[in-house]
C-alpha cells in the first residue's frame, strides 16, 4: 500500500491544496494498492506558474543541454525498470513480463531516442530571404490515460523536454503511480525546477482548471474521443493548440491471397494485447465470404489459447481489465453483440472460471458480425475480436472506412507489394502490413474522430515547436549562417 500525498511542482515534492483523496486499485485483487491527492484549482494555479516561470531560461538552454538531461532521466528509468513493471502490471493488469517489455522497455527507450535525436535536428533552415526558425510552443500540459500510461507520458514529456518546452503532467488518476517515480527520476537528474510538473486529479476537475488555464499554450491528450472533444471545447476559449490521440475501432483485412493461419492468429494477437486495452488494436478482422468457416475456426482456436490469469503468475497471456467499471463496460458490449446477433465463436460475457477476484473477462470472438452493428462501429476496449465478411477487395475498403475512426489497422495479402495497394486506400493514420511490428520511430496518431496531431520520432517533436520567420534583404550573411549551437 503506497501512500502518496504530495505533487512535483517547481523541483519540489510539495502538499496539495485541499485534502482529497483518491484511491488507486489493484486490477487482479480489486484491492487499493494506493491512494493520491486529488488536485484542485489551486494546483493547477501553482503548476502552470512553475512552468511559466521556467520557460525562459529553459527555452534558451541548448540542444546539447536538453539531451543532456534527457540520457539522465533515461538511464534513471532504466535503473528503476523492475520497480516500474511491477507498479503497472498492478495498475494496469498487463502480465508483469509483457509489462517489462512494453509499458517499461519502451518509455525508456524513448527518453534515450530524443536525447540522441534532439542534437542531430535541424533547428534553423533557409527559405528564399528567410531564416526560419523552430521554437518551443511554450508551456505544455499533458494529460495521459491509464492503458500505456508511462508509454503515453514518454511520448509527451520526452519529445517537449527537447524541444525545449515545460511541462505539467496531469496522469490518469488510474494508472498514476509510475508517474511519481518518473517525478523522482527527474528530480534525481537535476532538471531545473519548473521544467517538469506533476499534479493528480479528476479530468472535470484538476484537468479542465489546466486546460482553460490562460498561461498554457498547449494541451497535448491521449484517451478517449468524448473527452478530447471536451478539451477541444475549452481549449478553444484561449486559442491554444491542442493535440489529441483518440480513439479507434482498426480493420484487419485479410485478402484472399493471404496466408490465412498467419493472418488470423496475427490479428487475434493485435487485438487481445493488453486485454485488448489498446486504442490501435485490431477490433474488426475482414474476411472473404468464401473464407469465413476456416477463418472463424481458427480465430477461435487461437483465443482459447490465451490463457487468462494472474499478471504475476509467469503463464497468463492476459491479465484483468484496469477497473471495474472496464469490466462492466466490456461484458455490456459483449452482450450487445449476442442481443444483435452476432454468432459467438467463444468467450462471452461471464467471468473467466475461477477467477472470481479481479478485473478479468473471457477472450472473446464473435462471427458473422453486420458492418453497422454496435460491436463493429463503437471502441470497445477489451479482448473481443468481430469478423466481417466482404464480397471483394473494394467492399473490404468500404468497410474497413466505415467508422468514425481511423487510428490503425493492418493488411495480409500473398505479397506485400498487393497488401501496400490496399493500404494506401485506408484512411487511418498507421497500417500494419503482412504483420508490421510497431515502430517508436514513425509517427502515431489518426485520421478522424481517432485526433489530431502526431506523436513519436521527429513527428513527435514537431508537435511542440512553433516556426518564426526572419526576413532579410537577398544574399544576406545570416541566410547561410548554421545554428548558434
Amino acid at each position: 500500500m503506497q501512500k502518496r500525498d504530495q505533487f512535483y511542482i517547481n523541483g519540489k515534492w510539495v502538499q496539495p491544496s485541499g485534502s482529497k483523496t483518491i484511491e488507486v486499485f489493484n486490477a487482479s485483487t480489486e484491492e487499493v494498492m494506493a491512494t493520491i491527492p486529488e488536485g484542485d484549482d489551486n494546483d493547477a494555479d501553482a503548476a502552470v506558474a512553475a512552468a511559466r516561470a521556467a520557460f525562459d531560461a529553459w527555452s534558451a538552454t541548448t540542444p546539447a543541454q536538453r539531451a543532456d538531461y534527457l540520457r539522465k532521466i533515461h538511464e534513471g528509468l532504466k535503473a528503476r525498470s523492475d520497480e516500474l513493471a511491477q507498479i503497472i502490471a498492478g495498475e494496469v493488469g498487463m502480465p508483469l513480463k509483457l509489462a517489462a517489455a512494453i509499458q517499461v522497455g519502451s518509455p525508456v527507450a524513448n527518453f534515450g531516442y530524443y536525447a540522441k535525436m534532439v542534437t542531430g535536428f535541424e533547428w534553423e533552415e533557409t527559405a528564399g530571404n528567410s531564416r526560419v526558425l523552430r521554437e518551443p510552443v511554450g508551456v505544455v500540459v499533458a494529460i495521459t490515460p491509464w492503458n500505456y500510461p508511462l508509454h503515453q507520458i514518454a511520448a509527451k514529456v520526452a519529445a517537449a523536454m527537447a524541444a525545449g518546452c515545460t511541462i505539467v503532467l496531469k496522469p490518469s488518476e488510474v494508472a498514476p503511480l509510475n508517474a511519481f517515480v518518473l517525478a523522482e527520476v527527474i528530480d534525481a537528474a537535476g532538471v531545473p525546477p519548473g521544467v517538469f510538473n506533476l499534479v493528480t486529479g479528476l479530468g472535470p476537475g484538476i484537468g479542465e482548471a489546466l486546460v482553460r488555464h490562460p498561461d498554457v499554450d498547449m494541451v497535448s491528450f491521449t484517451g478517449s474521443t468524448r473527452a478530447g472533444k471536451r478539451i477541444s471545447e475549452v481549449a478553444a476559449a484561449t486559442v491554444k493548440r491542442v493535440a489529441l490521440e483518440l480513439g479507434g475501432k482498426s480493420a484487419s483485412v485479410i485478402l484472399e491471397d493471404a496466408d490465412l493461419a498467419s493472418a488470423v492468429k496475427g490479428t487475434v494477437n493485435a487485438c487481445f494485447l493488453n486485454s485488448g486495452q489498446t486504442c490501435s488494436a485490431h477490433t474488426r478482422m475482414l474476411v472473404p465470404e468464401s473464407r469465413y468457416e476456416e477463418a472463424a475456426r481458427i480465430a477461435a482456436e487461437v483465443a482459447k489459447g490465451f490463457t487468462v490469469g494472474d499478471p504475476f503468475g509467469g503463464s497468463a497471456k492476459l491479465g484483468p481489465l484496469v477497473s471495474a467499471a472496464q469490466r462492466e463496460r466490456v461484458q455490456n458490449y459483449i452482450r450487445k453483440g449476442m442481443e444483435e446477433g452476432a454468432e459467438l465463436l467463444c468467450g462471452g460475457p461471464d467471468a473467466p472460471a475461477g477467477l472470481d477476484r479481479g478485473y478479468y473477462v473471457q477472450p472473446t470472438v464473435f462471427g458473422r458480425v453486420k458492418p453497422d452493428s454496435t460491436i463493429a462501429q463503437e471502441e470497445i476496449f477489451g479482448p473481443v475480436l468481430s469478423i466481417i465478411t466482404y464480397k471483394d477487395e473494394d467492399e473490404a475498403v468500404r468497410i474497413a472506412n466505415n467508422t468514425l475512426y481511423g487510428l490503425a489497422g493492418g493488411v495480409w495479402a500473398g505479397s506485400d507489394e498487393r497488401a501496400q495497394q490496399v493500404a494506401r486506400r485506408l484512411r487511418t493514420g498507421q497500417v500494419d502490413i503482412n504483420g508490421g511490428t510497431f515502430n517508436l520511430f514513425a509517427p502515431f496518431g489518426g485520421y478522424k474522430q481517432s485526433g489530431r496531431g502526431r506523436e513519436m520520432g521527429p513527428y513527435g517533436l514537431e508537435e511542440f515547436l512553433e516556426y518564426k520567420s526572419l526576413q532579410f534583404k537577398p544574399n544576406a550573411p545570416a541566410l547561410t549562417a548554421k545554428a548558434p549551437y
